[in-house]
């Protein structure tokens, strides 16, 4: 299942991309991600801990899962891809983030989820368009902050 959400921000590309190649930043502006912490340095390639949290009406759910950036190119884009270390086969989790210029000035960031799994996949289009929503006006805040 896969989703595109935009975001128009009245700041420069780099000022907004500060604020998206970072998943340990994404708390501050994206409740979705409701945890995201860098992993101590180790062979693997370093990564986050996230914990994904979503709620539908009464119900909410959590999702704990390990992120490795696999796309770095500042400041036009970024991709996030789950890369569990545990040998078991998971569900994957992509979230491209794309920086431009907008046409009146300012950036545009395009954010794509791409998810493999059945489990959330009725509602991943529906909680990812809430939580872009309700993100707006949190990251105009700290790209301007």
């Amino acid at each position: 299942m896969e989703r595109t959400e935009e975001i128009a921000v009245p700041a420069s590309p780099l000022a907004v991309f500060e604020w998206v190649d970072d998943l340990a930043r994404y708390p501050r502006w994206l409740d979705l991600v409701r945890r995201a912490e860098p992993e101590p340095p180790g062979p693997a390639p370093a990564g986050w801990t996230v914990e994904l949290r979503a709620r539908v009406g009464p119900l909410a759910r959590s999702k704990r899962l390990r992120m490795v950036r696999t796309l770095h190119d500042v400041p036009r884009a970024v991709r996030f891809e789950r890369v569990e270390l545990d040998g078991r086969s998971h569900s994957s989790w992509v979230l491209d983030v794309s920086v431009g210029s907008a046409d009146g000035g300012g950036a545009v960031v395009a954010f794509r989820l791409d998810y493999g799994g059945s489990l959330f996949e009725p509602l991943v289009d529906q909680l990812l368009r809430a939580a872009v929503d309700r993100a707006r006006p949190k990251l105009l805040a700290c790209v301007a902050g």
